[in-house]
């Protein structure tokens, strides 16, 4: 397969390359409200609800006003990455699917969102939906799987020069609480997966830490140094953003635990592409944010 791809980080690595924190499921059903930013449409009900932590994943209705940025490279010499300027096209723009991440940024209850979506020219379209710029016009369905036992928080990381949103065990449990399996229904691991690891090892390797003996991914969104799908031509160019659209965790013929993934993503020269990536080849940009509910097998 050759050398997996890589980008240097402009700080140093730590050793940790995956943070996580592991507590009951929570699922929630809910529609998005027209009128709201995006920010307040979901953060609401999920407050209300009592989750600290949540992937959602959004369909259908629409927005207007809206405004998104896509990946793009960097300015400066500080970050591997970073944003396009600001695109706000005018009118209704109708969500097609997307994934956001839930947690608190410097307090205040914050999301990340990726989608994909329909501009009202008929193009499509896809990037990072900005929360408080962009308002809800048609409602959207939304399902949340979340936990209370987990709270989320936009952590400054010194690899990558960003705040990134990392999982920590609740400070309500004592530290060293165990989520044990079975007693009180499923349980859902939340993970940031750190810059240049695969992205399909990373969540086997969050399977075996918490001791799923299955499991399903629920939202996610990040980034990839490019893309290597099974069913869909190669993405090249380095930066992306990404939703997952599906994914399980299940024991291959030998028993050993495999990730099977897919999702869309958006490039930095505006490349949408959808597919199964390729086991053990598609490595972390910036971060990954993810979940996987535990799925016991027969």
């Amino acid at each position: 397969m050759g050398e997996m791809r890589r980008i240097s980080q402009p700080g140093p690595a730590p050793q940790e390359r995956i943070e996580s924190a592991v507590g009951r499921l929570q699922v929630l059903d809910f529609t998005l409200e027209p009128g709201l930013t995006l920010n307040a449409a979901i953060t609401g009900p999920l407050m209300a609800a009592g989750m600290g932590a949540a992937q959602v994943e959004v369909s259908g209705g629409g927005f207007g006003p809206f405004t998104y940025v896509m990946p793009a490279a960097a300015s400066d010499a500080i970050h591997a990455a970073w944003y396009s300027a600001p695109f706000t096209p005018a009118g209704e723009t109708r969500l097609d699917r997307g994934n956001v991440t839930f947690g608190r940024k410097e307090g205040a209850p914050f999301i990340h969102c990726h989608a994909f979506w329909t501009e009202p020219d008929g193009s499509r379209h896809g990037g990072h939906i900005m929360p408080h710029e962009t308002v809800v016009a048609a409602p959207i369905r939304a399902r949340a799987y979340g936990s209370a036992e987990v709270e989320t928080t936009a952590d400054f990381d010194s690899e990558t020069n960003f705040p990134l949103f990392t999982p920590h065990s609740s400070p309500h449990l004592s530290p060293h609480a165990r989520i044990a399996p079975a007693e009180g229904g499923p349980r859902i691991a939340f993970a940031r997966v750190r810059p240049n690891v695969e992205i399909g090892a990373a969540v086997e390797a969050l399977c075996r830490r918490h001791g799923f003996v299955g499991g399903r991914l629920r939202g996610g969104v990040g980034s990839l140094i490019g893309a290597r799908f099974v069913d869909a031509p190669p993405v090249d160019d380095y930066a992306t953003e990404v939703f997952v659209t599906s994914g399980v965790v299940a024991p291959d013929d030998s028993g050993v635990l495999a990730a099977q993934i897919d999702l869309a993503l958006v490039s930095f020269t505006g490349v949408l592409a959808e597919g199964r990536l390729v086991p053990g080849a598609n490595p972390v940009l910036i971060t990954f944010e993810l979940a996987v509910e535990e799925i016991p097998t027969a």
